[in-house]
């Protein structure tokens, strides 16, 4: 679940454009993050693909995606279905490590860090040939989701100025929920497992798309014309 970085998109314009004949240090100075992004500052990079609208639904689709095939297919090996988790895990932990970097607060990335670190930790343990069982899979699925989940609720309820940030709450809920069912209901067979799991993932992406799509919206209504948020030097 990724949570849109940064503050609430502004209208207006917030800095005096840049001329060549300026002093540095004049009003029309080329803005700190401006510069950053000038130098090809990697970090300012990341940051503004991590607010992009575009990334958010990417993620959304990378956790959809596995839970439709998983659906469609659910007489897989649980080999197969061990597979098809792990790459889903590493991928979102990527996407979660450049969501990091769009953070304007030091204290509001270490949730993100976590969640990309735990990510790719579990995938790598779902791509572990011994751990490939009903047990394993339902074991570390089920404390993902639920980290996760109460991670992005802490972060949904700490961070500043965050638009729609009901859809938010209601993804971070939906993960929490996730992770306790899968942990609850017992699962004997590879079969229910996976229909379990896949429905979980179809919801989760649904939920995530929807705040990819709130955020386009909220970018729109601020006349934003690209598909990026502010960056840190530009609020």
């Amino acid at each position: 679940m990724t949570v849109p970085g940064g503050q609430a998109p502004r209208t207006g314009a917030d800095h005096t454009p840049h001329r060549g004949d300026d002093p540095p240090g004049t009003a029309g100075a080329v803005p700190h993050g401006a510069a950053s992004r000038a130098t090809g500052d990697p970090a300012q990079t990341l940051a503004r693909i991590g607010r992009s609208w575009k990334w958010m639904l990417g993620s959304a689709l990378a956790t959809l995606v596995p839970g439709v095939i998983v659906l469609v297919w659910p007489d897989e090996t649980l080999h197969v279905l061990a597979i098809l988790i792990g790459l889903y895990l590493l991928a979102i932990g990527a996407f979660r490590f450049v969501d990091v970097f769009a953070r304007d607060e030091p204290g509001e990335r270490l949730p993100g860090l976590l969640m990309a670190l735990l990510y790719v930790l579990a995938g790598v343990l779902c791509l572990r040939h011994p751990l490939q069982t009903i047990a394993a899979l339902s074991l570390i699925v089920g404390i993902v989701w639920l980290a996760t989940g109460m991670l992005t609720l802490y972060t949904a309820l700490a961070a500043k100025d965050l638009p729609h940030r009901g859809f938010v709450l209601g993804a971070a809920v939906l993960g929490v929920v996730a992770g306790v069912v899968v942990l609850a209901v017992p699962t004997e067979s590879a079969t229910a497992l996976t229909r379990l799991l896949g429905l979980w993932l179809v919801l989760l992406g649904l939920a995530e798309a929807a705040v990819a799509l709130a955020w386009r919206a909220a970018l729109h209504r601020a006349g934003l014309t690209g598909s990026h948020g502010p960056t840190p030097g530009d609020v």
